[in-house]
């Protein structure tokens, strides 16, 4: 018996990227970070299209688009689905607070044509979680008739599935109160064809959600609870399995803090089994506190898991600051013991730190750069604004006391200032900022940085690399690495509403001059970095480089007791020059 022809209906998932300070969306040929909320919806697409959740007459179609690697295609996608009398659903995913402006300017388009659009994310989620009322752009999105999803899909996007189909979406969504299990849910999923899109080809997935600390600036402690809730190994390793058939060896895992999660250990044991059974090497990208060394295997076992970057939440080493950051955990005394752990580990370190704190003056911020430079043997420093986003209790507090926020949300980026300080204007506050990465990334503490990690037997070139992808981010394309990639895009038409959209005899020309400035002035840096890193890799190999000691890396018990043995071999060729060390 033929089975009768299904009619089409389209899943339109869109990662909204934002605008820059020239209103043109940030976008790259290849981005750097992939977006766990896309995959997580095109899983839970992938699900509900093989439960045929929508009957026997409908066939899903689904569609993943990330607009910071890809232009979407706005008029395609309406003209697709009014082909189809407007069956579908096109989903804002996981739009962040300074996404939430561009996702709106899409969203109006395809209204006007009629189609139905849903938008969730932190943004969404944050609000309804921490306000007392709707702020005026989600009062917007309802009154267009958007629906606004705030809380988890999981066990509840196939009954949204249902109700598009139906044309029977409630305006709003919101299960913040009820946020679901983690264990048997659908595993995030992106197909090769948009992974290919990020440098290098990712996987993504979050082992668990949650985070148990009470840090004011934090959205994930309000979004997503302070509860622990995980996904199981054998999760984990039907995953690692699927996706290696795609190629795909590299993973972010996007646990806010995955130190917290108390099924660390089986999933790194299982890991670490899988990589061993298939020979492949499986490498992993996660986030924990300043507190993980103290957990005992945890560093150990996360390498065996093949862990090669850690991004560690350090924020500040005024514990004045931490404290009225609620941040109790973090103890600077704990800082460079647990940075050592990670390099003793050759592990690569990125830290984020956050300037704007009431304690911080210009020249305080000069001084603790340079207290970090000398002291905290860290790799990668990633600087932020401090920023009250929705969702955070810094955030309700400010709209409690009516102290004025900037309305602009596409501003709330953790690069851009977006309320008053105590102690700066917003122009000394923006210029300490750019000096200090200014400062921190200098040809001088490049070098330190180089010796340091030949220091520990890890080869200075991840240095060059982390100076040219992040520093030349901020430096030259003047973006945040973390909203990064390769190669800068800028669509003439896709500009912010407001601004002129330019006649191409001005933009061309124009956007070829900045192309050739950036990329010129990019050349001359990667030129020094290389060369500086050829100098330095050449003292290693004839191990001069390798006797390196300073403040950052002086530590208090011998080498040889710890069983590292680099640092035990550096102890005695530095012994045998004469120089005075101990070593852990």
């Amino acid at each position: 018996m033929t089975r009768t022809k299904r009619r089409p209906f389209h899943v339109e998932l869109i990662k909204p990227s934002h605008y820059d300070d020239d209103g043109y969306v940030i976008q790259w040929v290849k981005a750097w970070i992939p977006s766990n909320s896309l995959a997580s919806l095109y899983g839970l697409t992938l699900e509900a299209a093989e439960q045929d959740a929508l009957g026997e007459n409908l066939e899903i179609h689904v569609r993943a688009y990330d607009e910071t690697n890809t232009p979407i295609p706005v008029k395609r996608i309406i003209k697709r689905m009014c082909g189809t009398d407007g069956d579908g659903l096109v989903c804002m995913v996981g739009v962040q607070s300074n996404q939430f402006p561009r996702a709106m300017d899409m969203a109006r388009e395809m209204r006007a044509a009629g189609l139905q659009v849903a938008i969730g994310g932190f943004h969404v989620s944050g609000c309804l979680a921490m306000l007392p009322r709707l702020p005026a752009d989600l009062q917007e999105a309802l009154d267009l008739g958007i629906t606004l999803f705030a809380g988890e899909l999981e066990g509840r996007f196939t009954d949204l599935l249902c109700a598009a189909r139906d044309r029977a979406m409630q305006p709003l969504y919101n299960y913040m109160d009820n946020l679901p299990s983690m264990q048997n849910q659908r595993m995030p999923y992106l197909p090769a064809k948009v992974a290919r899109r990020y440098a290098p080809m990712p996987g993504t997935f979050d082992a668990g959600r949650g985070c148990p600390f009470l840090c004011s600036f934090c959205t994930i402690i309000n979004v997503q609870g302070r509860k622990s809730r995980y996904r199981s190994p054998d999760d984990i390793e039907q995953l690692l399995r699927a996706n290696l058939a795609h190629g795909i060896r590299h993973y972010f895992i996007t646990d806010d803090n995955f130190a917290r999660n108390r099924n660390w250990e089986p999933i790194f044991d299982r890991i670490a089994a899988v990589r061993a059974e298939l020979g492949v090497k499986f490498n992993f990208t996660i986030q924990v506190d300043t507190l993980c060394h103290q957990l005992p295997g945890f560093v150990d076992k996360a390498r065996e898991a093949g862990v090669s970057r850690v991004f560690i939440g350090l924020e500040n080493i005024n514990q004045k600051n931490l404290q009225s950051a609620n941040k109790k955990q973090n103890n600077i005394a704990n800082y460079r013991d647990m940075l050592i752990a990670w390099q003793r580990k050759r592990v690569t370190t990125y830290c984020g730190y956050i300037l704007g704190f009431p304690a911080d003056t210009p020249e305080s911020i000069a001084a603790d750069i340079e207290t970090i430079k000398r002291e905290l043997p860290l790799d990668i420093l990633e600087l932020f604004c401090l920023t009250p986003l929705p969702g955070s209790a810094d955030h309700k507090a400010l709209v409690e006391q009516g102290v004025e926020l900037d309305p602009d949300m596409n501003i709330y980026d953790l690069e851009h200032v977006c309320t008053a300080h105590p102690k700066m204007t917003k122009e000394q506050w923006l210029r300490a900022y750019r000096e200090a990465w200014d400062k921190y990334y200098s040809m001088a503490h490049l070098e330190t940085l180089m010796r340091r990690a030949a220091a520990f037997n890890r080869n200075p070139k991840r240095v060059m690399e982390i100076a040219l992808e992040f520093y030349g981010c901020f430096r030259f394309e003047r973006v945040h690495p973390l909203q990064g990639g390769f190669v800068r895009r800028k669509i003439r038409r896709q500009r912010r509403p407001g601004y002129p959209i330019e006649h191409p005899l001005i933009f061309h020309p124009r956007r070829f001059l900045e192309i050739t400035s950036t990329y010129s002035q990019l050349l001359v840096y990667a030129w020094r970095v290389w060369r500086l890193y050829k100098r330095i890799r050449k003292e290693t190999r004839d191990d001069a480089g390798l006797e390196y000691v300073d403040e950052a890396i002086r530590v208090t018990e011998p080498a040889v007791a710890s069983g590292d043995e680099a640092l035990a071999n550096r102890q005695t060729r530095a012994e045998r020059s004469g120089q005075a060390i101990v070593e852990i």
